[in-house]
């Protein structure tokens, strides 16, 4: 009998309940298979109408992927486009989908929420 190798995203997620947090995010962890969906929930603290979402990949610097208001998208020119989605709707928890989730995708994801953000500024 050959042992066949089967490759799985690991992904991690910031479950904050514990800690007393205002942003609740779930699942708290997830290990998926390759080529599977991933699908990842934020409930931003009330009143709260900016959302954030990051990936940190195991040793690297958190990397921005997308950032709302209300149920608008601000910017997310660095989400690959070609497997993750994001939306937020009004009412309902803030999605982050992997389709299909590869072995690269392994990391922690974060969501934040924010009543307020900086622009950039003095940008030519």
């Amino acid at each position: 009998m050959s042992p066949t190798l089967t490759c799985f995203t690991v992904l991690c997620l910031l479950g904050a309940g514990f800690l007393e947090a205002e942003v609740t995010q779930t699942p708290g962890h997830l290990v998926q298979g390759k080529g599977l969906e991933v699908e990842m929930y934020c409930v931003p603290k009330k009143g709260h109408i900016y959302v954030f979402w990051y990936q940190q990949i195991l040793a690297k610097e958190f990397k921005f992927l997308i950032s709302f208001q209300n149920d608008k998208v601000l910017d997310d020119k660095e989400m690959p486009k070609k497997r993750f989605s994001a939306e937020c709707p009004s009412n309902s928890p803030c999605s982050l989908k992997i389709q299909p989730a590869e072995p690269q995708d392994s990391a922690m994801y974060f969501c934040a929420s924010s009543d307020c953000t900086v622009r950039n500024i003095g940008q030519a």
